[in-house]
């Protein structure tokens, strides 16, 4: 198996878009995408883009991706890595695209000097749960996640 990993380039929307269906899918929630390659193209490749993709890729062929962005602790004083998302192709899991794909992500932290490399894993997913802890990766159990969106966001920050 030949891996490697590459910076996505705008070419590669429309596979960016079909990893995002096909994890959405993977992840019990299709119905939930609501991008298009057009709007993928405008948030992603445009000069004020806050968040970076890498196609992951054997001998050549497209075999997954990842999208992540900086954040930032406030308790740390430092910038953080914070993985979106993690898309392998089933066909080519168990290979090491994984963990290849993500010692590429925790090298970038350290390249940039982040103090965290962070991300979330839905609890029922417990072959995502074990490779992340497979290589030291800890769940935040006492932290609950929030998000408000949709109407909900839309009501809230009306004035």
């Amino acid at each position: 198996m030949s891996i490697s990993i590459r910076t996505a380039r705008l070419d590669d929307v429309p596979q960016i878009f079909q990893f995002i269906c096909d994890l959405a899918e993977y992840e019990r929630a299709l119905q939930e995408v609501k991008c298009t390659p057009e709007s993928l193209v405008e948030s992603l490749f445009c000069e004020t883009s806050v968040a970076s993709v890498l196609i992951v890729e054997d001998h050549g062929q497209a075999i997954g991706y990842a999208i992540y962005f900086f954040n930032f602790s406030t308790w740390l004083a430092a910038k953080g890595l914070y993985l979106e998302d993690l898309y392998i192709d089933p066909a080519h899991r168990g290979k090491g695209a994984g963990i290849k794909l993500m010692k590429f992500l925790a090298k970038e932290a350290r390249r940039q000097g982040c103090q965290r490399f962070e991300w979330s894993v839905l609890d029922w997913n417990t072959p995502s749960r074990e490779f992340y802890e497979s290589f030291g990766a800890k769940s935040m159990k006492e932290w609950v996640s929030y998000r408000l969106e949709g109407e909900a966001l839309e009501s809230f920050g009306r004035e």
